[in-house]
């Protein structure tokens, strides 16, 4: 059996726990038939049941939220379900994104099933050719979601080997050294649902990921502190 990753705690309290999900994991193993699962590692770190309040792609990392009770978890649904959380993604993308936009197309709801409502809300950050640094702010919570829109803007997510080109892909590894896919989940913002108290979590850009960035010299920093100051 592999080494299990550790797991980073952003935020620990009586109600939720949140941490830095890395990129390549799974959030629960009713999902996929991965050994190793983000539920299970959290449970076994803070010695306790945990419930997924919300699920990210398996090649995303960044901030993933946990309830401590099922009380907690049917709050914090009751959040996502309002469209109240407010989500924030970094990603790197091919091709020439607009500096803004909303896009507003309908994608299924899962693999096989209907076209249902998405909208996200995208800022361009930071250009560099043929790539580009972007944030994006999904409205909805659709399968693929992110992903999907910007590949219905002609501007895939680099690593994306399901929308993206593999050639790009390709020179992202070899040159970069970045296998995974480009997109991070920033931050979350929502109410706590114990407290009522506003509540900010944040999660750093990866090694990788950051490395990417600065190749292409993005200032990774900076352009976290903008998008930490998106409306």
């Amino acid at each position: 059996m592999s080494e299990r990753p550790a797991v980073e705690i952003l935020l620990r309290d009586a109600a939720l726990v949140a941490v830095n999900k890395p990129a390549g994991l799974i959030v629960h193993r009713g999902w996929a038939d991965d050994e190793v699962a983000m539920l299970q590692l959290v449970r076994d770190t803070v010695g306790a049941h945990v419930y997924p309040a919300h699920r990210l792609d398996r090649g995303a990392s960044g901030v993933l939220l946990f309830a401590l009770s099922p009380a907690v978890a049917r709050a914090l649904q009751e959040q996502w379900n309002a469209g109240t959380v407010a989500k924030r993604y970094l990603a790197i993308v091919r091709g020439a994104p607009p500096d803004e936009a909303v896009i507003d197309h309908a994608i299924p709801r899962s693999e096989d099933g209907p076209r249902v409502p998405a909208v996200t809300a995208i800022r361009t950050l930071f250009r560099a050719g043929r790539y580009a640094v972007v944030a994006a702010a999904p409205r909805t919570g659709r399968l693929h979601q992110i992903r999907r829109h910007l590949k219905h803007l002609s501007c895939p997510l680099i690593g994306d080997v399901r929308y993206g080109k593999g050639e790009h892909n390709r020179l992202f590894r070899e040159q970069y050294d970045l296998h995974r896919l480009a997109l991070h989940a920033r931050s979350l913002r929502l109410v706590h649902p114990e407290s009522g108290a506003p509540l900010c979590i944040a999660a750093p850009v990866p090694a990788d990921l950051a490395g990417a960035m600065i190749a292409l010299g993005a200032p990774v920093s900076a352009l976290e502190d903008v998008l930490d100051d998106m409306s």
